[in-house]
């Protein structure tokens, strides 16, 4: 079965404690060891090489854990002190799980050795071989097909043995974050209220992470559950690293429908944009149009010249003018084939314009009808609207300012709110929304 030849090869290769590639864990680089024999066949192998400051990193994270019992209070430590992964980024409770249940860091001890044979691990290697020092090599532990690289398989099918590389953190260290990880999972999980904020996934703090809603108990005039919108960031870092106010958002999911609703007025800035979009597309493809009619006339009198050469060269068959002839017959070949191929450009250019056309005339058409049903939609229809044509909304203390498809990022055009509207800080606010509209860059 080819499934126990894999397991074969497994087990072979865990008789070597050899690093099998890829990019190596927090704390680690690869390096070749001497050549090894598996099936009588001679490999070039490779080991994990200890990084003095990564191990320092790791040997954090396990401290931070095992005394905060939480992944959320060693997340922010490790962003407030400003540590970093091996890609430079600062660490997420993913990155920080990633760590703490590799048994590459667990050393090769007499703990590490009993909670392996109490998990009835496949292990390959004796009592005598944990040696207080090296570091335990797993194989099949996750199940490596696209999609679930990180799912765990159960211990029982674990492939263990010592590792060649030196051991970070003690056995009984190890085995306590493991069952502190399992406590914490097995907590009750509280199921949140529903949410019934829009902009969830498109709301961008300044800093650039994005803002999640939190809600609250309290009530508003409408009896609506009043939320605000909080930076993943500044939520991380315990406003360590962003200090962003949180908007109200209540309000500010009410003023974006409101720009979004503006948006289909007949005098709205966006609809202007997007007339004009439409009537360079309409003089674009009158530009095109004449340019094809002259280069099917070309094509048409290009073949008439091949004609009249073919036929002079009937006529002086033989000697040095035939092939004078033949070499200018070539060369209208050549120019012939590139008029085809700007013809077939210009074409299709054509034909995707039309298209263009048609989108005009819906979009302008749906953005007109959501004046009058934006406020009947249920939640869900209406983060699908926004989503139609925001591409993301940035939120910087004062001002919201909302892109939309097709957008440069760059020019942008004041939609100021009504003056005696609050803003979602409590001060007054403007929505901005950029210039260009969505066909314009076509």
């Amino acid at each position: 079965m080819p499934s126990e030849r894999i397991r074969d090869n497994m087990h072979e290769l865990s008789k070597t404690g050899r690093w099998l590639g890829g990019m190596t864990p927090t704390g680690y680089e690869s390096e070749s060891i001497q050549n090894i024999t598996i099936d009588g066949k001679v490999k070039k192998a490779c080991k994990l090489r200890l990084i003095p400051e990564e191990a320092e990193i790791v040997q954090t994270i396990f401290k931070m854990f095992l005394q905060n019992n939480s992944m959320a209070k060693t997340e922010t430590l490790l962003i407030q002190n400003g540590y970093k992964t091996k890609n430079g980024r600062l660490f997420t409770r993913f990155a920080i799980k990633n760590i703490l249940t590799n048994p590459v860091y667990m050393i090769a001890d007499d703990v590490a050795y009993k909670f392996l044979t109490d998990n009835n691990v496949d292990l390959f290697a004796e009592k005598t071989d944990f040696d207080g020092i090296s570091g335990i090599m797993s194989y099949n532990r996750t199940i490596q097909k696209p999609g679930k690289a990180h799912v765990f398989r159960p211990t029982e099918e674990w492939i263990i043995s010592v590792g060649k590389h030196t051991g970070i953190i003690s056995g009984a260290d190890w085995v306590l974050t493991q069952e502190r990880l399992g406590q914490n999972t097995n907590k009750s999980y509280r199921k949140p209220r529903s949410n019934v904020a829009l902009l969830s996934g498109l709301l961008r703090c300044a800093c650039g992470d994005y803002m999640r809603p939190k809600m609250s108990q309290r009530k508003n005039s409408d009896g609506e559950f009043i939320y605000s919108y909080l930076c993943a960031m500044k939520e991380k870092s315990r406003s360590h690293n962003c200090k962003m106010k949180n908007p109200n958002g209540n309000m500010l999911d009410k003023a974006i429908c409101e720009e979004i609703k503006k948006l289909g007025e007949d005098n709205s800035e966006f609809l202007r944009q997007l007339e004009i979009g439409k009537r360079q597309l309409e003089g674009n493809r009158e530009e095109y149009g004449d340019t094809l009619e002259n280069l099917k006339a070309d094509l048409i009198e290009n073949e008439k010249e091949i004609a009249n050469l073919v036929n002079t060269m009937a006529r002086v068959a033989g000697g040095s003018a035939e092939n004078y002839i033949i070499k200018q017959i070539d060369e209208m070949h050549e120019k012939g084939n590139s008029l085809k191929s700007r013809i077939a450009e210009l074409e299709s250019l054509m034909e995707t314009h039309e298209l263009s056309d048609i989108e005009f005339d819906v979009i302008r058409q749906v953005l007109s009808n959501f004046k009058s049903t934006l406020d009947v939609m249920d939640i869900e229809q209406k983060r699908e609207a926004i989503r139609a044509f925001v591409k993301r909304i940035v939120w910087d203390g004062q001002n919201v300012n909302m892109y939309l498809f097709g957008s440069d990022d760059k020019n942008g055009l004041e939609m100021p709110l009504d003056e005696d509207e609050k803003s979602p800080s409590g001060g007054y606010s403007k929505c901005y929304c950029t210039q260009k509209a969505f066909f314009h860059n076509l």
